[in-house]
């Protein structure tokens, strides 16, 4: 038997990791400014991060969810605080896709409803109901039929024409991701409460990339000031963990039964997630993500070669004239970056360790302007 081929792998094996580096089995150094699609925050083995799971796995790793888990309780606790959703009930899951699954599941028993609204460039997972949910046909099988509309992100005409009392639930992410990093205006947000205000849809912030700190707010939706229904959270909470779940708002009430895992919640996701908000709080990562990705930005905007940068934090897009695929290649192989792409082929994607220092920054910054130097010379030719 060998793994299935499905996915398209740089000739590199890493066998070691330190906060933003990576080592491959060659000894050879490479600056992670990726960070495996979002997902190490605090940064590859983090000592506070391996010394809680460690502990944890010597007393007990794995019971379903038919005991109490204390563990669960000081993590929604913990997330509730940090956050600033209090309030909210907290229902814990695997993965970005079974979060946004859940998400507009637990949105139809609400209101009874199947109408889902989501928006053009759009990607919230690859199950059956998230997959259709994301606007990509690519992966797309015949089985994923479901009622969604697609819009064009912050056009508020074509919302408010498709918003009726048909419309189960609005999911949109804080900012898009894969799509070479989108972002809704706080315009358009505001203009998404006020309309599932007044039809009794739900609203779903997808924060499965864009959230945890990476933005300079724990979540990105946060500048603008609106509070969803529901939250959807993976990726950076667990630092490589597997681990997900969604922020319930309180008039979205529970019942036995209604949602349900077998690994969800269990010891070891917890503590991963735990651990990984006491290192946010400790290392002051939100205000680190602000402050050095605000300088990363600013730098990147007076380079040559470069069309647009998007983004806030260190959730950040840069925007070629051209293909983009050489550069991430010459990033990578001739410099030993890890930097990642996009639906839009132009665009690099940012999104290293919210642990990443200035002085990391620019190792980045010298390798890419040495990089789109080396491009720019090559098209000209």
């Amino acid at each position: 038997m060998k793994p299935f081929d499905v996915y398209p792998l740089f000739d590199i094996e890493p066998v070691k990791a330190h906060d933003c580096w990576l080592w491959d089995k060659e000894g050879k150094k490479y600056l992670d400014f990726y960070g495996g699609h979002a997902v190490i925050s605090i940064g590859h083995t983090h000592p506070h991060y391996v010394k809680k799971i460690e502990e944890q796995l010597e007393k007990i790793a794995f019971y379903s969810n038919s005991v109490k888990i204390r563990q669960q309780e000081e993590l929604a606790q913990k997330l509730g605080v940090i956050s600033g959703y209090e309030n909210f009930a907290l229902f814990l899951c695997n993965s970005g896709a079974e979060a946004n699954e859940n998400a507009m599941k637990l949105s139809s028993f609400h209101n009874g409803r199947k109408k889902i609204i989501a928006f053009e460039k759009s990607f919230h997972g690859r199950t059956s109901l998230a997959v259709a949910a994301t606007n990509d046909a690519s992966i797309q099988a015949p089985v994923n039929s479901h009622d969604i509309v697609f819009l064009p992100l912050n056009d508020e005409a074509a919302f408010e024409k498709a918003m009726n009392n048909d419309v189960c639930a609005v999911i949109i992410e804080g900012i898009q991701g894969v799509a070479g990093i989108q972002m809704p205006s706080d315009d358009f947000l505001k203009l998404i409460r006020k309309k599932c205000d007044e039809t009794a849809a739900v609203m779903i912030l997808d924060e499965v990339q864009s959230g945890y700190g990476r933005t300079g707010k724990f979540f990105a939706h946060q500048f603008s000031g609106v509070s969803p229904d529901i939250i959807t959270i993976a990726k950076g909470m667990g630092n490589g963990f597997p681990v997900a779940g969604i922020l319930i708002a309180p008039h979205i009430k529970p019942k036995y039964g209604l949602l349900g895992t077998t690994f969800g919640g269990a010891y070891l996701a917890c503590v991963a997630a735990i651990a990984v908000l006491d290192v946010i709080e400790m290392q002051h990562l939100v205000h680190n993500s602000k402050e050095v990705g605000e300088y990363l930005i600013n730098k990147l905007k007076t380079m040559e070669g470069i069309k647009e940068v998007r983004g806030r934090g260190l959730m950040i897009g840069v925007e070629l004239h051209s293909n983009a695929t050489q550069v991430r290649n010459d990033l990578v192989f001739k410099h030993q970056i890890f930097t990642g792409s996009a639906s839009n082929k132009n665009t690099v994607r940012l999104l290293p360790p919210l642990t990443v220092t200035k002085v990391e920054a620019d190792h980045f910054l010298k390798g890419f302007a040495l990089t789109l130097q080396s491009h720019l010379q090559s098209v000209s030719q």
